[in-house]
Order: C-alpha cells, then sequence, then structure tokens
C-alpha cells in the first residue's frame, strides 16, 4: 500500500469513529455517583445495633443505645426506621425515614412522653437530629437525583486513592451549599465528606472506618464519626451486628410501626 493510501484509509477510519470527546468535570462526577449508587444496590433489607456517642465542646460524653431497620425501594429511595432503646429519657422514641429521589423526604419522629407522632418538616431538614451533628437531611439514603456533581481530583486516602468530588443539593431548603466527598478507586466507598454551610463556611467533617464487608459485596462501616468544626461537638456512631435479607417489608415501615416500636 503507498502512502496516499495509507493516508485516505486513515482519514476515512478516523471521520467514521467521530470526534473523540473528553469527558467534563460534572459528567465524570456523576459518572462516579451511579458507580457508588451500582455498586450498593440489591441488599434488599438490613437490621443492625447503634451506639451513638454525643461529645460536647469539654469531651463529656453521653451514650445513647439505637436499633436500626432499612429496606431498599426500587425506583425509589430507602426507607428507615430508627429505635432509641437506652437511656431512660429516650427510651421508646423512634424515627420513620422514607427517602425520595427528587420529592422533599417524608420523615416523623414518634416522642413517647407526648405520645404523638411528629411530622418533620422539609423546612427544618437542616436541624439536629435528637441533639447529635447530624442533620435530619443526613440520615436520608443516598440518591444520585438529590445532587449535581463535579469531580474536582484525585487523592490518597485512607482507602487508597480516592476520587475527590463535589456534591451540590439540588433540595432549595438544604442547609449545604455543597458536600466534597473522598470515594477510594477499588471498591467506590466512601471514606469522608465535608460538609459547607449556607454561607460556603467548612460546618462538619464526616469519616468513615473499619468497612466491612457482607454478602460477599456491600461495604458498611463499623465507625461513622461527624467532627462539627465551627460549635466544637462530634457525634460517633458505632454500629454493630448487621444483618441481610432477615425479611423486613413495607408493613414493617409506617407510622403505626413508630407508635409501638419496642
Amino acid at each position: 500500500m503507498n502512502l496516499t493510501k495509507s493516508f485516505y484509509l486513515l482519514l476515512t477510519l478516523t471521520l467514521l469513529s467521530g470526534p473523540v470527546l473528553a469527558q467534563t468535570p460534572e459528567e465524570r462526577g456523576l459518572e462516579i455517583a451511579r458507580e457508588v449508587k451500582q455498586r450498593d444496590f440489591g441488599w434488599a433489607d438490613m437490621q443492625a445495633e447503634m451506639l451513638m456517642v454525643l461529645r460536647n465542646k469539654q469531651g463529656e460524653e453521653s451514650v445513647r443505645e439505637i436499633r436500626i431497620k432499612s429496606l431498599e425501594q426500587e425506583g425509589d429511595g430507602d426507607k428507615s426506621l430508627t429505635i432509641f432503646d437506652k437511656p431512660l429519657d429516650v427510651k421508646g422514641t423512634a424515627f420513620l425515614s422514607f427517602s425520595h429521589p427528587l420529592e422533599a423526604d417524608d420523615q416523623w419522629l414518634y416522642l413517647p412522653a407526648l405520645k404523638r407522632v411528629k411530622r418533620i418538616s422539609s423546612r427544618n431538614k437542616s436541624g439536629p437530629f435528637m441533639g447529635s451533628e447530624f442533620a435530619y437531611e443526613d440520615l436520608s439514603s443516598f440518591e444520585i437525583e438529590k445532587y449535581s456533581y463535579k469531580y474536582i481530583k484525585d487523592e490518597s486516602c485512607e482507602g487508597g486513592t480516592c476520587f475527590v468530588v463535589e456534591q451540590y443539593p439540588v433540595d432549595k431548603d438544604s442547609g449545604y451549599t455543597r458536600r466534597v466527598a473522598w470515594i477510594d478507586q477499588d471498591q467506590y466507598r466512601v471514606w469522608k465528606v465535608e460538609f459547607y454551610d449556607r454561607k460556603n463556611s467548612l460546618l462538619k467533617t464526616l469519616s468513615f472506618k473499619g468497612y466491612q464487608q457482607y454478602l460477599d459485596r456491600y461495604w458498611r462501616a463499623d465507625l461513622q464519626q461527624m467532627i462539627n468544626h465551627q460549635n466544637g461537638k462530634s457525634t460517633d456512631l458505632k454500629w454493630s451486628g448487621y444483618q441481610f435479607r432477615v425479611g423486613l417489608n413495607d408493613s414493617d415501615f409506617n407510622k403505626n410501626t413508630l407508635k409501638r416500636a419496642r
């Protein structure tokens, strides 16, 4: 084949294949979010125990014993039920959350002292959950549509090499202007999230530690540590006793369940 024919063959192949378009940071960020969600899909239902350790600015601690139940929903966000067992002043308190990809989450809190179920307004979702450094919106399941995304860089992290991705809440009632997440490139686990308040100042940092794998696929952290940089307080969530596919269904997650939670 002479040089002229070689040139035209190369030109033809180039035209047929079309231009190679590089991903934008926004497209890359969305792609990473989709992979995170896909890798954690299919666990069906779960229950676990948790110790919530509240720590004030002086380092003084109070501990609460909690049970958690969750139900995966196809085509919608997860349902979760949180039941407080100890100490006595919060015993019987129960929190029910229905996450949604696009609409505002449905959330209810049962207060046994008042014997009534209180609906959490979407405008109050940035408020603290039971005196902890977790806001109500932090308790929602991760849904891709809740945010827009921007890939920032690769950076070393506890999980090896992490993608650093900015996540911008779509909901105007969110207490955050953005979140910055560190996601490892091997298993797509979240290792750290920084939360920026409505003034775009760093508010909190959430760290994940002690990941364990369940059902040979699903990763869960034994410890979540939320530090509030503005008030000096922190909250640890220490998880144990994970059980998956125990047979939970929709009837285990409704407002009547809140009142009879034991």
